[in-house]
């Protein structure tokens, strides 16, 4: 029986959960080398969905913190002034990174003794001793309160506004319609020059921005709906949401103010695709957009309209830890397998949006070291990654050219960005069997037609079968609101049968559904992977050797899942009965299986 902690044995005892979920999650935070309370509590939040505020008032209890609630809509004036006062002496850098983590310094308790009482969602954190060290509070009560409550605090008494939106705001409707004159009207520059400087569109765009980062929008898409007027969607989730409708405004003016404020475009060239970047400091930490802009036919023909979408790249939001990217149990040990040799190819396959660079970041930072050279060939470069020396492909070096360069520069571990043609291929497999560590991409459907696309490239098969460590296929699909979700509803059980649930998983409540509540969108919030690892065992490179004019990709599949391989709809399948997402999501990311 496996050794728990005491914090798990009191979830048991108390019976907060069942034994096997707890055990589950030991073992798991023990893989992410930590053995503590806290870290138990949040494996139990991130990887099992447990609901927060059950996981941290029973951590609460067995530290025996008090327990505070707030009715945040019963503050009087004078208890809202109050907290504002104790707010203006907290350094900014330290409030936000408070808010971040759910902590609110709520009220003196002893006006003698001036002891602040901070209330916390989870009150073992570490960040709240940083209130004694960099403020003017030396003595403080940590009481634990629900994470609602907190949430609501910051939001009545210190809400995070975004300054550019306010500006705009404040400004009022001062855009006002082009009067084209004459169906052949096109905007000059001199129009486009006005049209700026007098609609605060500046502002706008650095808005965007600014809610971009804060709403965890993974882009940001700007497009002339018609001749004035502008539509701004962001990418939440892995979904588009319109964000902003600028009426009144003709779409060439905002294009000109994005070119204006990005470095690498060229503000008259209207004819051609263009890629761009722009960085901004935002919350302490600077974060980078990478901007691609497209002209674009529409019904306006004598407009010359243009696309622009604007990835954002935040650093602090790469994964370093690889365990922490969620795999299922035996792929995260086949892959854990497979990048701590010390040769080898590893291909992470997948559509565009499916989390292949995040997998491929975690893996690189699982093998960086000082005692190996880490070269990486990528187009673009988009997170900086510390330990690697990284190669940007650009006109004067191409990616075979920049491979070529990387053989000669004495390489332990190489990422090549895609795999994009035979050259490409021939160069990512001389690496592997001259004994370097490999990783890249492809884009393909599923593990097994992988081998096939390296296989019509012109890739002979022996070489795929003993350079090639692991293949994963991975899609992201919505992970379920916990505060909201509900037991699937019964006129949808016929589509869930079919794909493989029981009735007894059915009438047992434990498969869900969305709703939607305040504290998610449309009743998702964030995203989880659904992977299948076709690792290459000794039967599945005899299969591979012994394919003659095609490979046979079933016969692959067929052996792979006899060691116990998921396929991408099986793994979607154990999501959902983990009550990690919906048979909507599934159905939809794997509708070609």
């Amino acid at each position: 029986m496996m050794i728990l902690n005491k914090f798990a044995n009191y979830l048991i005892s108390k019976k907060i959960f069942e034994r096997e979920l707890v055990e589950s999650a030991s073992r798991k935070m023990l893989e992410y080398g930590e053995n503590s309370a806290g870290g138990l509590a949040k494996i139990l939040v991130s990887d099992f969905a447990a609901v927060h505020d059950t996981v941290f008032e029973a951590l609460a209890r067995h530290y025996a913190f008090p327990h505070h609630d707030v009715e945040v809509d019963q503050l009087s004036p004078a208890q809202q002034e109050a907290c504002k006062e104790i707010l203006h002496k907290i350094p900014e850098d330290l409030k936000k990174k408070l808010f971040y983590h759910k902590i609110f310094p709520f009220q003196i308790t002893n006006k003698q003794r001036e002891i602040l009482q901070v209330l916390a969602s989870d009150p073992t954190d570490k960040i709240i001793q940083e209130i004694v060290e960099q403020s003017s509070f030396k003595r403080i009560e940590i009481f634990w309160a629900h994470l609602k409550t907190i949430e609501d605090l910051i939001a009545l008494l210190a809400p995070q506004r975004n300054e550019f939106l306010q500006l705009l705001e404040e400004a009022g409707q001062v855009l006002s319609e082009v009067d084209d004159g004459s169906s052949g009207f096109e905007m000059n520059e001199q129009a486009l020059d006005e049209e700026i400087n007098k609609s605060l569109l500046v502002n706008l765009f650095e808005g965007a921005l600014l809610e971009a980062v804060s709403r965890d929008a993974s882009d940001v898409h700007i497009i002339a709906a018609n001749r004035n007027t502008i539509d701004v969607f962001f990418r939440i989730d892995g979904k588009l949401q319109l964000w902003h409708r600028q009426d009144n405004t003709p779409p060439e003016a905002l294009s000109a103010v994005v070119k204006d404020r990005s470095i690498g475009v060229d503000r008259f060239e209207r004819d051609t695709a263009q890629d761009g970047f722009a960085q901004r400091m935002i919350d302490g930490h600077l974060i980078r957009f990478r901007i691609s802009i497209i002209p674009v036919v529409s019904s306006e023909f004598d407009r010359r309209f243009e696309s622009i979408v604007i990835r954002v790249i935040d650093d602090r939001k790469v994964i370093t830890d690889f365990r922490k990217l969620g795999f299922q149990t035996q792929a995260e040990q086949e892959f854990v397998k497979s990048i701590s040799t010390s040769k080898g190819i590893i291909i992470v396959t997948g559509p565009t949006g499916s989390g292949k660079s995040t997998t491929l970041m975690a893996a690189l930072h699982h093998v960086i070291n000082p005692t190996v050279n880490v070269l990486t060939c990528e187009d673009p470069v988009e997170y900086v990654i510390k330990g690697a020396r990284q190669l940007k492909i650009g006109h004067k070096m191409s990616f075979d050219q920049a491979i070529r360069a990387i053989l000669r520069h004495d390489p332990d571990v190489v990422m090549v960005g895609e795999i994009r043609d035979k050259i490409t291929a021939d160069l990512a497999v001389k690496l592997a069997n001259t004994g370097h560590l490999t990783f890249s991409t492809l884009h393909t459907n599923d593990a097994p037609s992988a081998i096939s696309r390296l296989y019509k490239m012109g890739i002979e098969t022996f070489l795929l079968a003993y350079s090639i460590n692991i293949i994963i296929a991975q899609r992201l699909v919505r992970k379920l609101c916990v505060n909201c979700r509900r037991p699937l509803s019964p006129e949808h059980w016929p589509a869930a049968l079919a794909i493989g649930l029981s009735q007894e998983e059915l009438e047992s409540g434990t498969i869900f559904e969305p709703v939607g509540c305040p504290k998610c969108s449309k009743g998702y919030k964030g995203r989880v992977n659904i992977a299948e690892a076709l690792y290459f065992y000794p039967e599945v490179r005899n299969e591979i050797v012994k394919s003659i004019n095609d490979i046979d990709e079933e016969r692959i599949r067929a052996v792979a899942e006899r060691h116990g391989m998921l396929s991408m709809r099986a793994s979607g399948i154990d999501r959902m009965r983990n009550g990690l997402t919906d048979l909507t999501e599934v159905l939809y990311a794997t509708a070609e299986d």
